[in-house]
């Protein structure tokens, strides 16, 4: 799965990022994975996009979500999602944990990379 995780620096900004259109984590307990790439690039943030998580993700009764955001948060990783109108919808529940997290600077959904990446810069 790591095959499918990189980092990428640009203008000095370093964020591992998930390949498209492949999964990454397959269950919540492949967050460890992420973290390895994390600390193995110096750095302390994520850029992954819908097909890299579970669907379980975006379903927040199934807590792969909390688990994920949980573990990222105790190392600091901030996670930048990509999740574009076509990748349907997401439970009520979900869309109020965005709405919160958005005080908080650990999580983040966006619909292009360019939104993430510059939410990462900030």
């Amino acid at each position: 799965m790591t095959d499918f995780l990189a980092p990428v620096d640009e203008s000095g900004v370093v964020a591992v990022e998930g390949a498209p259109g492949h999964p990454v984590l397959a269950e919540p307990g492949d967050v460890d994975r992420l973290l390895e790439v994390c600390f193995g690039a110096n750095c302390g943030a994520a850029l992954l996009y819908a097909e890299n998580l579970p669907p379980a993700f975006f379903d927040l009764s199934s807590g792969s979500a909390g688990v994920i955001l949980q573990k990222l948060r105790q190392y600091g990783v901030r996670l930048a999602v990509i999740r574009g109108p076509e990748a349907g919808a997401v439970s009520s529940r979900f869309g109020e944990m965005v709405a919160e997290e958005r005080t908080r600077r650990d999580f983040g959904l966006f619909t292009s990379r360019a939104e993430a990446r510059a939410w990462i810069a900030s």
